[in-house]
């Protein structure tokens, strides 16, 4: 129904071992290889993004069944160009994505290279890439 906009990820609990899930917002999407990039919204210190950062398996769900991945923090430069191509996209609901990122980081975030840069330094994008030649 959503298209791309959402993914359901599945991580292992890096102390439970057990099946996590967490709905996360797609901040870009490559339909040439399948790869997804997702923010973590409160920061390093998210369970999910301890989870993944931690080896465990992972697998993400756009609405036709889980399929497993594999991950990447991006760098900041590349974090910084992921959330500049995003926010080209949506803007006509820049001022609403502008004010909900700045309350994630707590500051007021206007979309000024500065800005984004502090951002993505805070709150980082992790891509996820269909696992190759794995069931």
């Amino acid at each position: 129904m959503l298209g791309h906009r959402f993914l359901r990820l599945t991580h292992t609990g890096r102390r439970t071992g057990r099946s996590r899930h967490v709905v996360l917002e797609v901040v870009e999407h490559d339909p040439v290889t399948g790869a997804v990039t997702v923010v973590s919204g409160f920061g390093r210190s998210a369970d999910w993004f301890r989870n993944v950062t931690a080896g465990g398996p992972v697998a993400v769900d756009l609405g036709r069944g889980p399929r497993l991945a594999d991950h990447q923090v991006l760098p900041l430069e590349e974090a910084v160009a992921v959330l500049r191509r995003y926010e080209g996209r949506n803007r006509l609901a820049g001022p609403l994505v502008r004010r909900a990122l700045g309350a994630l980081v707590g500051w007021r975030y206007t979309g000024s290279d500065a800005d984004r840069r502090r951002l993505a330094a805070e709150l980082p994008m992790v891509r996820l890439t269909p696992a190759a030649s794995r069931p």
